[in-house]
């Protein structure tokens, strides 16, 4: 029977040489590990997306300036990895079609589109839109509301891919920067909405408007239609949502089956119209601006009623 090791001594030199020596080991084991699982995660994207995935890479424009993240967070390698996985749902899972992205332009521009799905995949399937069928090739930042700052993790994801609270001040000098940036005008009401209002789309918030003027952007109205119908909503439960301090809380039926969690794979539609200026005092009263606004609505609409129109179904 073979003898069991002598205790350790706390006082013999040798323990934390011995100790440092091990932690030095498994330190280089992790690192390895994380080397080799981001190589695979590499070779992944290679051969799912092909080598046209790196290649738009290379020609996306940036100001990283001399580090790996951006001025708002937006890390080179954490946007790599998201569009890698967007853009597989966006090819494969919702088999996305895309029409007019010769529409949008090269400089600064605000994509201004309708919201809808009750988790935002509409802007992850934009954003993967903007770099897998624009030319170039386009990161494309959504503004998002200010409540997702206060989610754990969330909020640092959002960062990390290019995402920012919209807020002008965060919109302005993104501008000045010629990047291309997301907004849903809609907000909550837009992407809560239940079934028996799907494609309707709710009133616009002005900000945005008074943003393209003070900046002299272009507005490319954004059409999606797919979304309304991934996730079902009987309605909305407002009293509880208040209750848990949330936007809105859908009661969805589809979530108690098996894998309901998953949103259903219906075929996505996104279509970028032509862009759209507009002049005038960015500091008009309200009633001036909602004029403009109501015409970037009304455009919306028109080309989401197409859209609906014209598919030949949900799911194909």
């Amino acid at each position: 029977m073979s003898q069991p090791p002598p205790p350790l001594d706390p006082h013999d030199s040798s323990l934390g040489e011995t100790l440092g020596s091990l932690f030095r080991k498994a330190l280089e084991g992790y690192q390895g590990a994380k080397t080799t699982g981001l190589d695979a995660i590499d070779e992944f994207v290679s051969a799912r997306m092909g080598e046209e995935f790196n290649a738009r890479l290379d020609r996306v424009p940036t100001t990283f300036g001399e580090g790996s993240t951006d001025p708002f967070g937006l890390d080179r390698e954490w946007v790599k990895y998201a569009i890698a996985s967007v853009a597989v749902l966006h090819r494969h899972y919702f088999r996305t079609e895309v029409f007019g992205a010769e529409n949008v332009p090269k400089g600064r521009v605000l994509l201004i589109a309708n919201h809808s799905g009750q988790i935002p995949i509409d802007g992850a399937l934009i954003g993967a839109a903007m770099f897998m069928d624009v030319e170039p090739p386009r990161f494309c930042r959504a503004m998002v509301e200010k409540f997702t700052q206060t989610l754990p993790f969330v909020s640092l994801l959002f960062s990390r891919v290019g995402q920012v609270v919209g807020v002008p001040e965060n919109a302005r000098p993104l501008l000045r920067r010629e990047e291309a940036l997301l907004v849903f005008p809609e907000g909550v009401k837009g992407i809560s909405k239940p079934f028996d209002r799907r494609y309707r789309l709710a009133d616009f918030g002005l900000g945005f408007m008074r943003l393209a003027m003070e900046t002299d952007t272009p507005i490319v109205p954004v059409a999606v239609v797919g979304g309304e119908e991934q996730y079902i909503s009987v309605k909305n439960m407002d009293g509880l949502a208040k209750f848990l301090r949330v936007p809105s809380l859908p009661l969805l039926p589809q979530l108690l089956l098996p894998g309901g969690a998953l949103p259903l794979p219906t075929k996505y539609r996104i279509s970028f119209g032509e862009p759209m200026t507009f002049q005038g005092d960015p500091d008009d009263d309200d009633a001036v601006i909602a004029e403009k606004v109501e015409t970037v609505r009304a455009t919306i609409q028109t080309m989401v009623n197409r859209g609906v129109r014209e598919r030949k179904s949900i799911f194909f």
